[in-house]
């Protein structure tokens, strides 16, 4: 590179610096997250943001907070060019047909309207032209190349004309219908569910043109609907031939030779403890009592690589798969059944290969010397949570013991991360019993407890453990250290955190803002203080879009909402692919082996496995809404109790407290009165009588339409609950307009600033 070459590529460093601290000058990074904020993967560029840091600070343009943690000089003064009038970025479509382009190159998300979105869909990769920044307006822009296609399959009903058919996705996001040519049809029917793939999109046509390329069903079959989920999510309905065949040919029995290599943990107790209905078991716990008085204890994870070599026809379909996906009425694997069901799974009474992290602890939690390495297991008992549970609200079990120390370290080891300022975020499942047709005959709401604690708290010892001597005993040895896959969760945005406290205000809470320790504390105690209220589930889920989405990285920048330095996902490689990239990696350290890992690569796989992780996130959701819905159309004419959880322009949206599933009532079915939308109050208000109605209040609502199909409610107010005071509310006869789940329109579930890509996934 020439001398004004270098000058060149320093001083666009420089602005792009400069304009990350400038954009959030209250926002502390170390160089990591800086790389990480840019993009920046090559080690000679990332090596250069650590130089250009150091120079920074030089220029009192920056401030060296803490061994390597940066921010913003109140009192520099800055001279850098603007942002680039075109950005690049990932387009957020609304099904209005408008977008938004997520870009790494600014802070702010641009607003492209329906006319200027020039054939982009839903997650495409664009190049978007920035208009002149206007005061007091949001960026806007114009989308002037599609770089990258997200997808060109999509699901939908197929309607047949005269001279012509035409595919209306089922996704809300793709606001445009599919036509299909006569030719294109192939055996397909009028009114089927079919998959229709774009073949081609003229400059001044406004819908593309497809074929039908699979014909799935009848709209409303069980079958048919689940399998649209998965297809409008990316994910295969079957396994390749050539990866089923290469599983078949694996054998059952495991050689005495690799017996021997192993540490033998089958004399010791062992259990799993799994959901009823599981079949994959991933992790067994064993429990020694050493003559000092401590614990051995043993967090056992299938080795499932050994079963599946890297580069095989089953590992890169598995890749690409990136997770298993566990939807109301089934699991779709990210492995085959008889891995992930049968060789892999930890079943009782059956010797089984592992790859472990053994701990020397006493019951407050601390731990003396830390193992890992490859095992042989026999888990002697295999425990539901429900079982286990019993025992520990004092039912009695042979094993009763040992189940209760367990249930003391783990308690110990819960305590010490909330002290530690974890945000104790309160997971609420909705399980369904299903009759044999696949109806779902009835709901309950799951809820975390004891038993559940007790599992994951040693499960996240062990991805902590791992982590930590991945990052610091292991890189130590190393000139430069070694890549490996950590898990990441980033501070959330100070902005965001404004928001929700602002939010919080008008609902009558308070949230803390002014320190890491004091958001965690002050977040916890918020969380404990509206546990069973009305707006419970309404406020965590706010707060759970108000943090920043957890991710896989080969930078470790620690997990905020744990509040761990260190941390990684070890324990599920049956069902999560980074798991198994972690084993691998794990091994290859432990032995000392010549490493030749690319950190591009790795970063890739790392980029990959977060996106159908965050695929796999909706498909579920989907499912769950796709049952919610299904159920409740039974009971068409009943009235239930719920929640307002979203206010829009279309009316409110309600959160049924039975099943949390939601649905609209809309502006017109509302009171004989004209309400309007005061969206700063998070509100709707008559215009008439004063009468308010707003997000979080109790109401009483009669269930009065169901489309399946889109998964889609309409709702009649009955009563409304103010300030403690129930007031019946008239219903008008009649009405028409926008409802059910995904309007998009919902002040609650719009609020750009709060976030759509938060997660409860750890």
């Amino acid at each position: 590179m020439s001398t004004k070459a270098k000058k060149s590529s320093q001083i666009s460093l420089k602005q792009q610096l400069v304009k990350l601290f400038s954009d959030l000058p209250l926002k502390s990074y170390n160089y990591k997250q800086v790389c990480g904020k840019l993009g920046i993967q090559d080690k000679n560029q990332r090596s250069n943001v650590q130089t250009m840091l150091e120079l920074l600070c030089t220029e009192n343009i920056l401030l060296d907070e803490n061994r390597g943690t940066y921010r913003l000089n109140p009192e520099a003064q800055i001279h850098f060019a603007p942002v680039s009038p075109i950005l690049t970025g990932t387009v957020d479509m609304k099904q209005t047909g408008k977008a938004y382009i997520i870009s790494p190159d600014s802070t702010e998300d641009v607003f492209v309207s329906s006319n200027n979105v020039n054939h982009a869909l839903d997650g495409d990769i664009v190049k978007v032209q920035l208009f002149p920044k206007r005061s007091g307006r949001k960026m806007e822009g114009e989308i002037i190349e599609i770089i990258e296609r997200k997808r060109t399959k999509f699901v939908g009903i197929l309607s047949i004309g005269n001279r012509m058919a035409f595919l209306t996705p089922d996704d809300q996001r793709v606001p445009v219908d599919i036509m299909i040519m006569p030719e294109d049809i192939g055996k397909a029917v009028n009114g089927v569910k079919a998959i229709a793939e774009i073949t081609d999109w003229p400059e001044k046509s406004n819908n593309p043109f497809g074929r039908i390329v699979h014909v799935l069903g009848k709209p409303g079959d069980n079958e048919v609907e689940i399998q649209s989920i998965l297809v409008q999510n990316d994910f295969p309905l079957s396994f390749e031939e050539n990866t089923l065949k290469q599983v078949e040919n694996i054998k059952d029995t495991i050689p005495k030779e690799e017996i021997n290599k192993r540490r033998d943990f089958r004399n010791t107790f062992t259990i799993t403890i799994d959901p009823e209905d599981a079949k994959d078991f991933d992790d067994a716990i064993s429990l020694l009592e050493l003559p000092n008085g401590h614990f051995e204890v043993g967090i056992h994870i299938a080795d499932v690589s050994w079963y599946v070599p890297f580069g095989s026809a089953v590992d890169k379909e598995a890749y690409e798969r990136g997770t298993s996906i566990y939807l109301v009425d089934r699991v779709v694997p990210m492995l085959p059944e008889r891995l992930s069901n049968h060789l892999c799974s930890l079943r009782p009474g059956e010797d089984k290969l592992c790859f472990s992290a053994v701990f020397e602890m006493d019951m407050t939690g601390k731990v003396f010397a830390e193992w890992f390495g490859k095992t042989i297991i026999h888990s002697d008992i295999r425990f539901n949570y429900e079982e286990v549970q019993v025992i520990i609200e004092g039912g009695e079990h042979l094993r009763k013991s040992e189940i209760m120390k367990l249930h003391s370290i783990a308690s110990s080891l819960r305590g010490i991360r909330f002290e530690k300022g974890a945000i104790n975020f309160r997971s609420r499942e909705i399980k369904f019993v299903l009759g044999e047709d696949g109806i779902p005959i009835k709901a309950v709401v799951k809820e975390q407890k004891e038993s559940n604690h007790l599992v994951e708290e040693f499960m996240l010892l062990a991805n902590r453990k791992v982590a930590e001597w991945a990052s610091l005993v292991h890189a130590k040895k190393t000139k430069d250290g070694s890549p490996f896959v950590y898990r990441i969760h980033d501070e959330p945005s100070p902005e965001r955190l404004q928001n929700f406290s602002e939010f919080l205000i008008k609902l009558g809470y308070k949230l803390e803002t002014t320190s890491r320790k004091r958001i965690s504390s002050s977040l916890n105690s918020l969380l404990d203080g509206i546990a069973g209220k009305a707006e419970e589930n309404m406020i965590e889920t706010i707060a759970v879009r108000t943090m920043a989405k957890a991710v896989y990285s080969p930078d470790n920048i620690g997990h905020y909402g744990l509040g761990f330095q260190h941390y990684t996902h070890f324990t599920s490689p049956i069902r999560r692919y980074p798991d198994l990239m972690v084993h691998r990696l794990l091994h290859l350290y432990l032995s000392k082996a010549v490493a030749d890992i690319s950190y591009n690569e790795l970063a890739e796989a790392c980029k990959h496995c977060s996106e159908m992780e965050k695929k796999a996130a909706e498909a579920e959701r989907e499912s769950v809404k796709y049952k919610q819905v299904e159920y409740m159309a039974e009971r068409l004419g009943d009235s239930f109790s719920g929640v307002v959880s979203g206010v829009s322009k279309w009316g409110i949206f309600v959160e049924i407290d039975e099943i949390k599933a939601e649905g609209l009532v809309r502006m017109s079915n509302l009171s004989h009165d004209f309400f309007y939308l005061d969206e700063e109050n998070y509100s709707v208000i008559g215009s008439r009588t004063g009468k308010i109605i707003r997000l979080g209040d109790s109401v009483s609502v009669l269930l009065k339409a169901v489309d399946i199909s889109k998964k889609q409610m309409d709702l009649v107010l009955v009563s409304h609950i103010s300030q403690g005071k129930e007031e019946l509310v008239p219903v008008k006869s009649s009405g028409s307009g926008k409802s059910g789940f995904s309007s998009g329109k919902s002040t609650q579930r719009n609020q750009r600033h709060q976030g759509n890509r938060g997660s409860k996934r750890r």
